[in-house]
């Protein structure tokens, strides 16, 4: 029994980063990449993908510094002093809001393109309310809502991959600008985000890093997988101005996909399902790493009325926000953006670390990054290119 209960609990991690990691922007993806091209885009994919694989593993590594139930406010606290655990919250709280009111933005949308007539801040609120109790009874209850979503996820996105998978041209795929390729890189480390979750899953999983560490390789390598095929199968279709327009207009790659195949309602109806078990994966899986953070910043215990009120700061305040701007998705995207993954979840990571193991001096034993101080030099420097590729 404990063994299974290992393995579903090995399975369940896996599902939760996979989900965490795909969201909206997986849908945002092929028209940032396309003036690249799919052979520079797939470098860069791998590129994104190793990198956010190493800084997840080093919060894991901070994490066994640190107290059971620790999030990152206190790790940041622990290993970098109270300046660096008021950025933390600076960043946290900025990045997270983003994408919290983006996805709930986005949900209404969802809940509109059913026709029901209600006002679209009601949609959003409606969204929420169907969605937030999984949160509230606690991160078993989002593993489990998140198997079934995934599932849904991964359903939806092979009905619509066959749909468009043998109509590929391969002549719309030979088409590469490797000097544009680096200019999508931000928004790939941003369809990785999952790292917020690691002290969550640490708990959940009774600290066996072992175990969190396959999760992590597991549960990002099936969003490399999805967005690979995902992008093979757009670019294979879709013609090149096509989604360069696209992008100018700010439209997702599910509208000139539908143009180049011709709009039918079963492409349509499956685009947009995958669309929804998408975002909610993401959604649910970023809900309850963020119920975490408050929970641990503000040392509330997650129970009676102080876990209603983690429950309202979480979903409060991004539900306030698109009731009083409906249609903000696109720039609350736009405001996470690189700076803030690219600092809370790529430079923090490797201060973690470096703090812990050459300023603490703390044990030696879980190395899970090997390579010492050139290996989280070149990470700290990827990370300053990805803020430069964003800003400049």
């Amino acid at each position: 029994m404990i063994v299974l209960d290992r393995k579903h609990h090995l399975i369940g991690a896996t599902l939760l980063i996979a989900g965490t990691s795909i969201g909206v922007g997986m849908l945002a993806l092929p028209v940032v990449t396309a003036a690249a091209g799919f052979i520079p885009s797939f470098f860069i994919y791998i590129l994104a993908w190793l990198f956010m694989v190493a800084t997840g593993l080093l919060v894991v590594e901070a994490c066994l510094w640190c107290p059971k139930d620790a999030n990152l406010i206190t790790i940041s606290r622990k290993l970098l002093g109270e300046k660096g655990a008021a950025g933390c919250w600076v960043l946290y709280l900025f990045l997270f809001y983003c994408l919290m009111v983006a996805h709930t933005a986005i949900g209404g949308q969802a809940i509109d393109q059913l026709h029901l007539g209600l006002p679209s801040w009601f949609s959003s609120l409606l969204y929420v309310v169907l969605f937030a109790p999984a949160v509230y009874l606690g991160t078993r209850a989002v593993d489990r809502f998140n198997k079934v979503f995934i599932s849904g996820v991964i359903l939806t996105f092979f009905l619509f991959i066959g749909v468009s998978l043998g109509r590929v041209n391969v002549n719309l795929l030979t088409h590469e600008n490797w000097s544009l390729a680096w200019t999508a890189l931000p928004v790939i480390m941003t369809a990785f985000g999952y790292q917020n979750l690691i002290p969550t899953l640490m708990t959940y999983m009774d600290r066996d890093y072992k175990r969190v560490r396959k999760a992590i390789i597991l549960g990002t390598s099936i969003p490399l997988l999805l967005y690979l095929v995902w992008e093979f199968t757009i670019l294979g279709n879709v013609p090149l101005q096509a989604l360069l327009e696209a992008e100018k207009a700010g439209h997702n790659a599910i509208i000139p996909l539908q143009a180049a195949l011709g709009e039918g309602a079963f492409l349509s109806y499956v685009g947009q399902a995958f669309a929804f078990f998408a975002m909610t994966t993401s959604f649910i899986g970023m809900a309850i790493a963020f119920f975490d953070f408050w929970a641990d910043g503000l040392k509330w215990p997650k129970k009676g009325m102080k876990r209603l009120g983690l429950c309202g700061l979480v979903f409060g305040i991004p539900i306030l926000i698109v009731w009083i701007n409906p249609n903000i998705f696109l720039k609350a995207i736009n405001l996470a953006g690189g700076l803030g993954v690219a600092i809370l979840l790529g430079i923090y990571p490797v201060l973690f670390v470096w703090a812990g193991r050459y300023k603490h001096r703390f044990a030696h034993q879980h190395h899970l990054v090997k390579g010492g101080k050139i290996t989280l030099s070149a990470l700290f420097l990827f990370v300053l290119l990805v803020i430069y590729l964003s800003y400049f």
